[in-house]
């Protein structure tokens, strides 16, 4: 398979990631109350925070609706950033910055994560499930960097 087209695969795979993991912020209640009927199949620590995220979710948006709006954001916020990977796909070499940036972002998950968890009262357990987004964001970034990178060389050799 052609380098070109190897990469425009696995940014293919990281923007339909990140589309994925955003929308599903925008039905939290739903996914919450549907994960929850298998709580008797989960770690009890995990059935327990995720009973406690429910309901207070639930009393949010009976009693505040208008917080769920910041999810509605951070889910566009994901298709927004997902977007940003479309010069990446077109000319993966001229955009290698996009690339840059968003390994950048995975590796500020860790700090944000790490900091603000504990100080949210997030239990440990989630706040490493937090960071894998980081790391697993990342991975596949460092391997489109390094394509990218050989492309780049393989042109230049091409031109010369």
């Amino acid at each position: 398979m052609k380098l070109l087209v190897k990469i425009r695969l696995l940014i293919l795979f990281f923007i339909t990631a990140t589309i994925i993991s955003g929308i599903t912020a925008f039905p939290l209640q739903t996914e919450l109350h549907w994960v929850l009927q298998f709580k008797n199949k989960l770690p009890i620590a995990l059935g327990d925070w995720l009973q406690s995220c429910y309901t207070a979710m639930v009393n949010t948006n009976i009693k505040y609706p208008m917080l769920a709006y910041g999810y509605d954001w951070l889910a566009f916020a994901h298709i927004i950033i997902a977007s940003a990977f479309i010069g990446p796909l077109i000319n993966p070499v001229k955009n290698i910055w996009v690339i840059e940036w968003a390994m950048i972002a995975c590796i500020a998950v860790w700090p944000l994560a790490l900091i603000a968890g504990p100080i949210r009262g997030i239990p440990t357990f989630h706040i490493i499930i937090d960071c894998c987004f980081g790391v697993f964001g990342l991975i596949p970034l460092i391997i489109c960097r390094h394509w990218i990178k050989k492309l780049d060389n393989q042109n230049l050799i091409i031109k010369k």
